[in-house]
């Protein structure tokens, strides 16, 4: 049993959009889940290189899919680039732990919005059954992209960035957390991956933070 998790609901573009703990973000009148910047492998890769990293970082961030999927049951699920961390990341474990995950999921449609680290890493293997596009896909009144970039038509949801915040505590302590952005037309996603790291991005005129802390989202202080 997972505790209930707290999400934080805007409403962008005349729609409803669910800002999930999970790092996720779910659009309820689309049956779609959006997640950015797994960085698949990118543990694996790592270690290849000599680094002590932890192991079993795909397995936690694929147990994490699953329980959104379990809960939300969507129609679709779009991630915004940076499935695969890199082509050294497409070991032979790493490809049959995904394609268990697909089986499960069988009747998911799935889109990838290629970026940066899927240029490197390649498209998921065709078994995987992804539909891989380039930046923007659009959909409904959504550019769904990888680079968070303006969008003449369009409200942007990207990743990239890997967003984290800043909280000021009054004893000189602060804390760090992931958080979802909103800009004037766009919104950025925090990284899903379980080892991606994190960009901190300050605050400016026109920028809110939704952070995210422990099994609850919620909107910071301007």
């Amino acid at each position: 049993m997972h505790a209930a998790s707290s999400s934080c609901r805007l409403d962008v573009a005349g729609e409803s959009l669910d800002l999930l703990p999970e790092r996720a973000l779910w659009w309820p009148a689309a049956e779609t889940l959006f997640v950015a910047d797994l960085h698949l492998g990118k543990a694996a890769s790592f270690r290849a290189l000599g680094q002590p990293v932890p192991h079993g970082t795909t397995g936690q961030n694929l147990a994490r899919l699953d329980r959104l999927i379990e809960q939300h049951h969507p129609r679709e699920l779009v991630v915004l680039g940076d499935f695969l961390h890199d082509a050294q990341a497409r070991t032979p474990q790493l490809l049959a732990s995904l394609q268990a995950w697909r089986e499960v999921h069988a009747d998911l449609g799935c889109t990838l919005v290629r970026g940066n680290h899927d240029s490197h890493a390649g498209d998921p293997p065709a078994t995987l059954r992804f539909e891989s596009v380039d930046e923007p896909y659009l959909s409904g009144p959504f550019a769904a992209c990888h680079h968070p970039r303006p969008h003449p038509t369009h409200f942007v949801l990207g990743g990239h960035l890997h967003p984290v915040c800043k909280l000021q505590g009054s004893a000189r302590d602060s804390l760090r957390m992931p958080c979802f952005v909103r800009e004037e037309g766009r919104l950025i996603l925090p990284a899903f991956g379980e080892f991606t790291g994190g960009w901190l991005m300050e605050p400016v005129p026109g920028r809110r933070f939704y952070g995210i802390g422990g099994d609850a989202v919620w909107p910071l202080p301007i």
